[in-house]
């Protein structure tokens, strides 16, 4: 396979990418066929005009009521690459070349705290002669705030060489909402051109903006914009919008526009019901404070972008193929931003994810667990901040049941259990899963990095959890699991898995730590339990889903941490049997999770192509998946949930925008804690 991985089709195209609240994408291939949205599918405007030679083109943004009638750019091509975007289009002699950057590199906190995207503009002509052309964007004040009916202010900061018109809502009302999905309604949304390079910039109405700037190629100078002090604006925020232009002058070589958007949410979330600020203004640092410092390190920091986007493209082809690097592409920013980073009273950083599209939780315990390779692989000290507030929460004394929560709140409060029954009651809890969970975390992050600070401290909690899993791990009764949208399920062997695999990570802990009596009880459970697994779950061509249901298989996607832990629990035999089964079973759109419906998760899918550490077996498990990027028909973030025959979003909406796509990169970690 030669094709480039990068102009692959994508479900949806990354623009402006940094946490579940700023997560900007294009749902079409053109980029003039739909308006930019977040990731919820609701609108987030970004215009994108250009004029050569008198004429107006335009090349970002549909046409609307909004939009007088204009040509369209050519769209020549589309790239995807880890961390950019990169749009080249032609017209009237000209190409332009425009690139999204949120350069969420993984192992540098700073860069992945600051919500920061950098958008450039580049232009050359193609036919040798010199052309005037200016450059015109806008973003719709729904950046801003999700009720198109919300009254707006505007205003402009200043310092030194540095300018950066923003708006938010005229009234702000921090951390006033959570939910699953919402838009971000508090904060204020920053764009600013290169310090040094001339730009125009207003606030006002949409079509008056884009009307000017296509009739003249330039914007109004409005004075009321330059004012220090916000300028209430009383009218709904739906057609009102921040617009900045550029004139290249007569272009006959190349010329380069850079310009950034930026986001002050001001308050980031609530954790035990105190307020905590975004990462990177913990210290007091302000916005136009941000904004300088994105703009003084912005060359290196492109350099670092572009020399990550070549490694990792590189890493997933040697690991995996085309097919697996066209979705660790796809991923990387779509894991990263639905986290945000911050720190709590006591200094500790906190990563807290977001569960996009399936119920808004924050900090889902079996959320981490599927994007845990992703953090392992790339940044351990991620997956420690994720797992601290867990752990924090079930040692506070707030958490009231023997196993383990299946998350700290609904994002962005971090106040308490959101689902099932919270911290209330029993009611639909996860607690095989979310103990499995918590135990195989905690164990990985200390093989892998050799830290044992969590298992030290929170020690009392990871035994409750485990002596939890001798109680009723082996053969789980009528629970969830963390595929709840199939229902509780009784005998789950897969469940049974993650049990006796808990056990042995926390055995494997506790000799870590010198606990040798506990590391002996546990690991000789988790061995006499894998045994018996098998007896209770082998069937014909296989091992079971439920150990009453003969006839009955599923992925052992868990078998996987096995693997990675070098637990030896289980004979290698389970794995060839499960494979060849596997590939026995497989549709047009890959292998259902299990034999009750088509429908399969991706994670999973990939977890379990690694079972046997054969390439041509992991090969043969994601070779469908490649049809299934190119025809999916939802317009959506990459979902982790499809049905395997038609490529649809189950129950006509299915997962999507979530970071669980982050354990898509398991076979790297397995590359790297094998050559440990």
């Amino acid at each position: 396979m030669t094709y480039d991985i990068s102009s692959a089709r994508a479900p949806a195209v990354p623009l402006v990418l940094h946490d579940p609240f700023m997560s900007v994408w294009s749902h079409a291939d053109l980029a003039t066929d739909d308006w930019s949205r977040h990731w919820t599918g609701k609108l987030q405007e970004v215009c994108g005009l250009l004029t050569v030679d008198g004429t107006a083109y335009r090349f970002l943004g549909m046409q609307t009521s909004m939009t007088d009638p204009l040509p369209v750019m050519e769209q020549v091509e589309r790239r995807i690459t880890p961390l950019r975007t990169i749009y080249t289009f032609a017209a009237g002699g000209v190409e332009l070349t425009l690139t999204f950057t949120s350069p969420l590199l993984p192992d540098d906190l700073e860069l992945i705290g600051r919500p920061v995207s950098y958008i450039d503009l580049d232009v050359r002509s193609t036919d040798g002669a010199a052309h005037a052309v200016s450059a015109y964007l806008d973003f719709g004040a729904r950046w801003a705030t999700g009720d198109a009916e919300t009254e707006i202010s505007w205003g402009r900061h200043r310092a030194g060489p540095v300018e950066a018109m923003f708006l938010g809502a005229a009234r702000q009302d921090y951390l006033r909402r959570s939910g699953d999905e919402v838009q971000i309604e508090w904060g204020y949304l920053f764009v600013s051109s290169q310090p040094g390079t001339p730009a125009a910039s207003a606030f006002g109405d949409i079509r008056a903006l884009r009307r000017e700037f296509a009739a003249t190629g330039a914007i109004p100078d409005r004075d009321d914009v330059r004012e220090v002090r916000p300028l209430r604006m009383p009218a709904s925020s739906e057609s009102k919008a921040l617009a900045i232009c550029h004139h290249f002058g007569d272009i006959a070589g190349s010329a380069s526009w850079r310009t950034l958007v930026a986001y002050d949410q001001v308050w980031a979330a609530t954790y035990f019901d105190r307020r905590l600020r975004p990462y990177w203004s913990r210290n007091g640092q302000s916005a136009i404070g941000l904004i300088e410092a994105a703009w003084a390190e912005r060359d290196a920091i492109m350099k670092r972008v572009e020399a990550f986007d070549a490694d990792l493209v590189a890493q997933l082809q040697a690991s995996g193929g085309p097919i697996y690097a066209r979705l660790g592409t796809l991923a990387l920013r779509q894991s990263l931003a639905a986290h945000i980073l911050v720190e709590d009273f006591n200094g500790e950083l906190l990563h807290f994810s977001k569960e996009n599209s399936s119920n808004g939780s924050l900090a889902t315990v079996d959320v981490t667990y599927p994007t845990a390779p992703f953090f392992l692989h790339f940044n351990p000290a991620l997956l420690r901040a994720q797992l601290w507030p867990v752990l924090d929460y079930s040692a506070s004394g707030r958490w009231p049941f023997p196993y383990a929560p299946h998350d700290i709140g609904r994002y962005p409060w971090g106040n308490g259990q959101n689902y099932g029954g919270g911290d209330r009651t029993g009611h639909n809890q996860m607690p095989v899963e979310e103990c499995g969970n918590m135990l195989v975390l905690v164990a990985a992050l200390a093989h892998r990095t050799g830290e044992l600070d969590l298992a030290e401290t929170f020690f009392t909690q990871l035994k409750g959890w485990a002596d939890y899993l001798v109680g009723h791990g082996l053969d789980p009764d009528n629970q969830l699991c963390t595929d709840d949208f199939a229902g509780h399920m009784p005998h789950n062997a897969n469940l049974a898995i993650k049990a006796i695999i808990g056990l042995g990570a926390f055995g494997q802990l506790c000799a870590r730590i010198g606990r040798d009596a506990d590391a002996t009880h546990y690991m000789a459970t988790a061995r006499d339990w894998a045994g018996k697994w098998q007896e209770m779950a082998r069937d014909e061509a296989g091992y079971r889903l439920a150990f009453d249901q003969p006839g009955s298989w599923s992925q052992k996607y868990n078998l996987v941490w096995d693997r990675i832990l070098g637990l030896g629990l289980f004979p290698s035999e389970i794995a060839e049997t499960e494979m060849a089964s596997y590939r026995s079973r497989l549709n047009r759109y890959g292998l259902p999770l299990d034999s009750r419906k088509a429908y399969t998760k991706l994670d999973w899918l990939v977890w379990s192509a690694c079972l046997t550490g054969r390439q041509a077996d992991f090969d043969a498990m994601l070779a469908p998946l490649e049809r299934w990027l190119d025809d999916a028909p939802a317009r959506v973030p990459l979902s982790d949930w499809f049905e395997t025959d038609t490529g649809l979003q189950p129950r006509n909406h299915g997962f999507f925008a979530r970071s669980v796509v982050g354990g898509i990169f398991i076979k790297l970690l397995i590359d790297r804690m094998g050559s440990r």
